[in-house]
């Protein structure tokens, strides 16, 4: 017993002396996790500099655009050709997809052996033979149908498109003459239509990582990494394109191969790379090229034993310092023999009988040294192989602005899945320099050329999903002679507005303000403004200096109208109002003064003078009843004497949109022009009496409140309107009415957009075909966030974060359709909205009698002021429409407050000089 422990001793001891010797001798070789954390950090600067456009052209790390902007989403379904080109056997692959809701695969494959020659030879007899491979794997299938074709092309290329690469350099043992700097894609399309009865759609050229992703991706959504470490290294991740300068474009995300194994060529990795990797290097086919991969990939690590145990002999450190022939033979020993030497068991006999057939007879302490010298290379493969996929790892979690990352990373390759010890202590490196990721490692099954089916599935998928969201969106891209007609049109119904005779049938009701002139400045005085219009409603006063210290000031308080008040009864809604004038009066103690007042009221109103408005009807979401044909003002007087605790002198009952016009028009005389654009959509402008047939009078002029919300009431814009439109309509609290408005406002456009990501989804092109319950609901897409979606600021990813407290559970591709949609549809309100004010600015450059006109609006509402697109459409609309008119815009500052307060101090001033 005590003679087996002594042995043992001895064994172990000797084991430990022979690994310290190996230590010692290779010590440049083990690297630390301080030289590992500074690996990545060069790695994140190649790529970093990879993808810029400037500093790309001398970047090594090549980071080349794969334009695979998709991952699988589970949908995908056919029947699909796969070409694999990059190893020792050139695969063909008849991939069958099924869409059974289990994600079920079927392929089929045949092998072909490259031969020297051809891997060697030239570009033509390299893609006939691909071509020939091919013909005979689609006769031995039977195969009758034109099926489209994933290429994976394992080298190189720079893509400009998914069916097109141009190859940069030959890697691994390929030699080709002739291909490189040409159209791989184009090469092997001619040499397939020198086969007439071949008949084969070429799809997709897909790199071989980029394949193992996606072949990963199908089946874990979170896959979003590829990594290769067999006879070549690669990795690919999925990129934000707004990082990508070489792609035109910052929607969505693509794939980027990195070609990280040329990381170093620029000398980035000097200081690591020892004299043996310089030997390797010298005696390749592409010496000074792809030096990471040198020190990675299964091509190589074999000779760098290879070289490291014949300097050892050399040195008397190894079988007794006699070199054989066989260990100065190059490519003696394999990557094969590294794996058997380093099995946890039978490595030791593997080695001896490995080092026996080199002719090297090695003692007990030969082959512990030996197979220490293997475990040292590999190890520093897959630590060096660990850092940079650490810094892609990083640079994918920072993309996405997370703490913490869950994510999975497609992997294949021979020197990954055939060598004991090599996937356990990559995971464990990478783990321990990402502690802030959570990631899977996942074995790619039938690695490329289910990739690269996929890819083509994807590719085919987005083709067909492409063509429907087209199909649905094309409704909402007018032409710019449909603009012209729709400004034609609206002409039209503004003079049916204006004429006696027509206008009681008229569907934009030109209502006179009795508003008959703009300030002068010499307004003056202390005002109350009431502002009733949307779910709240305020209270301000105004005090109005004239002279040279000529200014506005306002105090003003906000009450909120519950829903139960806005449908309710009248005198319930004006009870309201006249409750939160006397909690303001009593706030500002002025609740004995009798102010003269304004009260906007943004409603459509037939005024018989300013200070008398009978409400047309209710827009917006109010309901209240016994209002409709009743005046506003005395219903107003009537609650305040119902109150009896103060008396106001009600001046002025004004709409919004007039009141903006009036805010401008106290800074710029030349403003005669009011537009809100917000929760609902109107303009006013100052019109010659002479045209308003139904009021007296033909001198001077008067501010017309167009209700253009109204336009198209009467079905002359129905031939514009979309299904999806009619849905809002029947949808709404006043069917038939307010047509315009409902493509053009914001209290409509979220709900379009709602609208249209129902029937989206319900094709499947949307959140997996699952329409939730939040999808569901009315009202729940608001415009504000229409605006948030298509800000150019923002990212995708913060898309997707706005989606998700929708509850909409949204992947990538999701958010890019859904801001396509929003833009689609706030486009088209700002185009009809500026076609419509081209009618009123012509009209007003026609009234004039001028050949050019110069003019302001004054504008307010929310979306003309916080949506990112809307005001610069509906300026080039006005633009394009009325080229004749010079138009300025001026954004108001309150229109509904300050405007209401000019109103009233000009109706006064007005009323004085009568008086006079």
């Amino acid at each position: 017993m005590f003679a087996v422990h002594l042995i043992a001793f001895h064994f172990t001891k000797l084991k430990e002396d022979q690994i310290k010797k190996v230590d010692r001798y290779l010590y440049h070789m083990r690297l630390s996790d301080d030289v590992l954390l500074d690996v990545m950090a060069r790695f994140q600067a190649e790529m970093v500099k990879g993808l810029g456009r400037d500093t790309n052209p001398t970047a090594t790390v090549k980071m080349l655009p794969s334009f695979v902007r998709s991952l699988p989403d589970g949908s995908e379904k056919g029947d699909f050709l796969a070409a694999d080109l990059g190893g020792s056997q050139f695969r063909a692959h008849r991939v069958k997809v099924f869409d059974d809701g289990k994600q079920s695969i079927q392929v089929e494959s045949k092998f072909y052996p490259t031969p020297k020659e051809v891997i060697q030879g030239n570009g033509a007899e390299l893609f006939d033979y691909v071509a020939d491979c091919l013909r005979d794997f689609i006769e031995t299938k039977n195969q009758k149908e034109k099926l489209p074709l994933g290429f994976t092309f394992s080298f190189p290329c720079k893509q400009t498109k998914l069916d097109e690469g141009v190859l940069l350099a030959w890697t691994k043992h390929f030699k080709v003459r002739g291909v490189q700097y040409t159209d791989v894609v184009s090469s092997l399309r001619k040499a397939l239509q020198k086969h007439k009865d071949l008949d084969v759609n070429v799809l997709a050229l897909v790199n071989d990582t980029v394949g193992t992703m996606m072949t990963c991706g199908y089946d874990d959504q979170h896959c979003e990494v590829g990594l290769i470490i067999g006879t070549g290294t690669n990795a690919c991740y999925m990129e934000e394109m707004r990082h990508i300068d070489l792609v035109e474009g910052d929607e969505g995300r693509m794939c980027i191969n990195t070609e990280w194994g040329a990381f170093g060529d620029d000398g980035a990795l000097d200081d690591l790379r020892t004299e043996f990797d310089r030997e390797l290097d010298l005696g390749s086919l592409n010496p000074g090229k792809q030096l990471f991969e040198k020190m990675i990939s299964s091509l190589y690590l074999g000779e760098l034993v290879r070289l490291i145990l014949l300097k050892m002999t050399k040195e008397g450190l190894l079988f007794n310092g006699k070199v054989s022939t066989a260990l100065l033979t190059k490519g003696k020993i394999e990557m094969k023999h590294v794996s058997a030497m380093e099995k946890y068991k039978e490595g030791l006999s593997n080695t001896k009988e490995i080092l026996t057939e080199l002719n090297l007879f090695p003692s007990e302490e030969d082959c512990i040294a030996v197979q220490h010298v293997c475990t040292i290379v590999s190890f520093r493969s897959a630590n060096l192989c660990a850092a940079a996929l650490a810094a892609i790892l990083t640079r994918l979690r920072e993309n996405k602005k997370l703490l913490r990352m869950r994510t999975t990373v497609g992997i294949d390759g021979g020197l990954y899945k055939t060598h004991p010890q090599y996937a356990k202590r990559l995971h464990k490196v990478v783990r321990k320099l990402v502690p802030n990721c959570d990631v899977r490692f996942l074995l790619s099954v039938s690695g490329s050329g289910k990739g690269a089916a996929m890819v083509t599935a994807v590719a085919h998928r987005l083709a067909a999903q492409r063509k429907k969201i087209d199909a649905a969106l094309a409704p909402f891209l007018l032409s710019l002679e449909t603009l012209r007609e729709v400004k034609n049109k609206m002409r039209t119904e503004l003079e049916y507005g204006l004429k006696r005779e027509t206008q009681a049938s008229a569907t934009v009701k030109m209502l006179p303000t009795y508003v008959c002139g703009t300030p002068d400045g010499t307004e003056k005085g202390k005002f109350l403004a009431l502002d009733l219009g949307g779910t709240n409603f305020r209270v301000l006063l105004v005090k109005i200096r004239s002279g040279r210290r000529r200014s506005v000031q306002m105090y003003n308080k906000i009450f909120a109208i519950p829903l139960e008040i806005m449908q309710g009864t009248g005198e319930e809604l004006f009870d309201h109002i006249v409750q939160c004038i006397a909690d303001f009066l009593e706030y500002m103690g002025i609740k004995g003064a009798r102010l003269p007042l304004g009260f906007t009221f943004s409603f459509p109103c037939r005024q018989a003078s300013i200070d008398k408005g009978t409400l047309v009807g209710w827009t917006k979401g109010f309901k209240a009843t016994d209002c409709e044909g009743e005046d506003v003002v005395d219903m107003l007087r009537e609650a305040i004497r119902r109150r009896n605790e103060f008396d106001l002198d009600i001046v002025a009952v004004v709409n919004d949109t007039v009141g903006t016009m009036m805010t401008c028009g106290y800074e710029d005389p030349n403003c005669e022009i009011g537009l809100i654009a917000g929760t609902g959509s109107n303009v006013c402008y100052m019109e010659d009496m002479k045209n308003i047939e139904i009021v007296e009078g033909n001198e001077g002029k008067m501010c017309i409140n167009t209700e253009w919300g109204g336009f198209g009431d009467n079905g002359c814009i129905d031939d514009i309107r979309t299904k999806y439109d009619k849905e809002v309509d029947e949808g709404s609290l006043n069917p038939g009415k307010q047509r315009y408005e409902k493509m053009t406002s914001g209290m409509y456009l979220g709900e379009i957009v709602r609208q249209i990501l129902i029937d989206l989804t319900k094709q499947g092109l949307l959140f997996r075909g699952q329409i939730s319950e939040s999808l569901r609901k009315r009202g729940i897409f608001e415009t504000k966030f229409l605006s948030q979606i298509e800000s150019d600021r923002l990212a995708l990813l913060q898309v997707r974060r706005i989606l998700q407290q929708l509850g909409l559970d949204s992947t990538c591709d999701d958010s890019i359709i859904v801001k396509e949609v929003c833009g689609a549809v706030s486009k088209r309100a700002a185009q009809l909205c500026g076609a419509g004010l081209a009618a009123i600015v012509e009209k007003k450059r026609e009234n004039q009698g001028v050949e050019h006109l110069q003019i302001t609006v004054g504008v307010d509402g929310t979306l003309y002021k916080l949506h990112p697109h809307f005001s610069r459409v509906l300026r080039e609309t006005v633009k394009e429409l009325a080229p004749r008119c010079d138009v300025t815009f001026m954004l108001s500052e309150d229109g509904s407050g300050k405007g209401a307060a000019l109103i009233t101090a000009v109706a006064k001033r007005l009323h004085n000089i009568g008086q006079k």
